[in-house]
């Protein structure tokens, strides 16, 4: 900065290592320097949170002054640009999900950063960013008592810092934007070859928008670069901008973006873990396959290809061809849509959804049961039964239900698709991990780690284990221990819901699943139905309690609401949870066919 170098120091008594920012006293002698020192002090050491970089202590001697800060291995946003020139819209949207996420917190502090720049976006050792550099930080103020003081890098300037009519929250929106056009074409947007003609351009607002860019990044770059402070988007709604919702976001993003363009077909993580599996199971070949994940796409070329080829992913326990279902076959025992004034009583409908359970399964002591002994062919059938009977006849509304259950259900928490290769593994709350293999079979770990229950056909179960396995069970194995070492290392847990398990459930399996452009479906044994939609990370469960369906919403902040569908025919509920609900029922009848 200004006044301060930093340095690497390790802490010789722990090895830790921080980012020493050492500020010789002679750099701030005069007392509004020395001030400015303080209050970045007092304003940084209060802060605290994933993506704003850490104070841990200051101290000085005659010489200098000693910021101890958390250490950013990858240095800054600046040097990433300045190796890779411009960055890939789903690089954009992973670092600026984490940047809105830090300057949502610093405003909810009061606090108004004020100089936005790639320069003080810090990346750490795991491609984590951390707002950093609270030189020009200052408390926000309202607005007749703000400062009027031009501060600030020039090329992110607001126009109304410009025209000394304060900083504002909306100052910070401008300089985001400013930042998302320099990351997606490698310069800001008012940079001239002189500073007058820059703050002209800032103050009308006028810069280029290159038809290279898509639309949706254009609008969102408009409205964050909007000349009237009052037009410009808030934080919330910066996140929920079609740029966000309509394109893919990596939850993690490998070293290697530092300096190289990111293959997103197969993440680097994962590629070194299936290299190492290809390797146990055929003896070091090397594996030329090409992962394609669904929703990781570069180009709209390759999007518009994929989507041809590739639009609906399937794969099953059994390997026996479907029998041909129309959507008329699979039509719900409720047929009679609810109109205003003249809504079922909650009992009745309540009652004609159980129905459809027995209906579908017959007689027998408990509907999970039923489930575990009947064909996959009715476990698809009764769960788009219930959830298109509950669709049809609930009412409008405009919340999500307030009811809150705790119940005992097992739900995924990771997932990884190698089906090109192996098959498609995941890992339940319970911290089972299992896997569909390609020819059919499932199998399963369980959370001790030592047992493995093998599934050939429909409920029939083979256990035996981990470490004794059946000769011809080995390879399968390896690549199960692989998918559970991987997701354990490499994958977050998608939500909050606690790992609640009744023993006396049958335990959970895969038995289908399905990719489309949008989410991932996954049905199980007992019928369990889950939905994980790509662009914002929310969820919806739906799951069977002792023939009451439960419904469980985990919202993009990864926080779970679960509560009877009978509710929702008394609710409705909010568009956003309908719409995944209606795409969950699509996305199961495509599976029926």
């Amino acid at each position: 900065g200004g006044f301060a170098k930093c340095y690497e120091m390790t802490d010789l008594t722990t090895n830790k290592v921080y980012a020493a920012k050492i500020i010789p006293h002679s750099r701030v002698a005069k007392p509004h320097q020395r001030e400015k020192i303080d209050k970045e002090i007092e304003l940084h050491r209060m802060l605290n949170h994933r993506h704003v970089v850490q104070f841990y202590h200051y101290f000085e001697d005659r010489e200098n002054i000693y910021i101890l800060l958390e250490y950013c291995s990858r240095r800054s946003m600046a040097h990433i640009l300045k190796a890779r020139k411009v960055l890939t819209e789903p690089e954009v949207r992973y670092y600026l999900r984490q940047i809105v996420s830090g300057l949502k917190y610093l405003h909810e502090q009061e606090i108004l950063h004020r100089d936005l720049k790639l320069g003080n976006f810090f990346i750490n050792e795991n491609m984590e960013l951390k707002l950093g550099d609270f030189g020009l930080a200052a408390r926000l103020e309202p607005l007749e008592h703000r400062r009027r003081t031009i501060c600030g890098t020039p090329n992110y300037l607001s126009p109304e810092v410009l025209n000394k009519q304060g900083h504002g929250c909306e100052s910070d929106i401008w300089a985001l934007g400013c930042v998302m056009y320099t990351m997606l074409l490698g310069r800001p947007p008012f940079e001239t070859t002189n500073l007058k003609e820059t703050y002209r351009c800032i103050r009308e607002a006028r810069y280029s928008l290159p038809s290279s860019l898509l639309a949706p990044a254009k609008h969102l770059i408009a409205s964050m670069l909007s000349k009237n402070p009052e037009d410009r988007p808030s934080l919330d709604e910066i996140i929920r901008h079609e740029f966000f919702l309509q394109g893919f976001t990596p939850d993690r993003l490998s070293a290697s973006c530092c300096h190289t363009v990111p293959d997103f077909h197969l993440s680097s993580p994962a590629k070194n873990f299936f290299k190492k599996a290809a390797a146990a199971l055929f003896g070091g070949k090397k594996d030329k396959a090409r992962y394609f994940d669904t929703h990781n796409r570069l180009a709209k070329e390759d999007e518009e290809i994929y989507k041809l080829r590739h639009d609906m992913k399937k794969t099953s326990i059994t390997q026996q061809p479907h029998e041909h279902r129309t959507d008329e076959e699979i039509q719900p025992l409720i047929t009679t849509v609810a109109k205003p004034g003249a809504l079922p009583e909650t009992k009745q409908i309540g009652d004609s959804i159980r129905m459809i359970v027995r209906g579908t399964l017959g007689s027998c002591s408990s509907s999970s049961e039923c489930l575990e002994d009947s064909t996959m062919g009715s476990v698809a059938d009764t769960v788009a039964r219930v959830l298109r009977a509950c669709l049809e006849n609930m009412p409008e509304g405009d919340s999500i239900p307030k009811e809150q259950l705790t119940a005992s259900f097992q739900w995924v928490t990771k997932w990884v698709d190698y089906s090109n290769k192996y098959g498609f593994g995941y890992q339940l709350s319970d911290h089972t991990v299992g896997v569909l293999f390609n020819n059919g079979a499932h199998m399963s770990l369980l959370p001790d780690k030592k047992t493995v229950h093998y599934y050939a056909e429909l409920g029939q179960c083979s256990v035996f284990s981990a470490t004794e396995a059946p000769e011809q069970f080995i390879s399968q194995v390896t690549v199960l221990k692989y998918f559970s070492h991987y997701m354990e290392e490499n994958l977050m847990d998608g939500g909050d819901l606690p790992s609640l398990t009744d023993v006396r459930r049958p335990r959970l399996y895969l038995l289908q699943w399905l990719k489309s452009d949008k989410a991932l479906m996954m049905l199980f044994n007992d019928g369990t139905f889950q939905v994980n939609f790509y662009h914002d990370h929310t969820k919806i469960i739906i799951c069977n309690q002792s023939e009451e369906y439960l419904l469980t919403y985990i919202n993009e902040d990864r926080v779970s609401t679960t509560f009877r569908l009978t509710t929702l025919l008394v609710s409705g509920c909010s568009l956003e949870l309908k719409h995944r609900m209606e795409y969950a029922l699509n996305m199961l009848l495509q599976r029926c066919n």
